[in-house]
């Protein structure tokens, strides 16, 4: 069963902004693309470059050290299709983000 943790308020992520969040010691990237939120492991795996400030652009985020992409809603990488981020269930309670861990 999942716990879901608040980690922000919707008011403070503007569609097309993206968010590192830590939650027992890992750093989540939070995204809201066009008004849906996103939650996935920020540290791309290619390098370990941050993706929530990498550039996020129809539904796809680009790692800003080297390019990597990654599908949002999926976590599937487009760069290396052998790699998949890890991703979080996300939903909004009133002007709460809450992620599942």
């Amino acid at each position: 069963m999942s716990n879901f943790v608040k980690v922000a308020s919707a008011s403070e992520l503007a569609p097309g902004s993206s968010k590192k969040i830590e939650i027992s010691g890992k750093e989540i990237a939070l995204f809201n693309a066009d008004g849906t939120l996103y939650a996935m492991d920020d540290t791309c795996p290619h390098r370990g470059g941050p993706l929530s400030e990498g550039f996020v652009e129809s539904g796809v985020i680009t790692c800003p050290w080297h390019g990597w992409q990654f599908q949002l809603a999926s976590g599937e990488c487009l760069t290396n299709p052998s790699v998949c981020q890890t991703k979080y269930a996300v939903k909004v309670a009133g002007d709460d983000i809450l992620i599942s861990v």
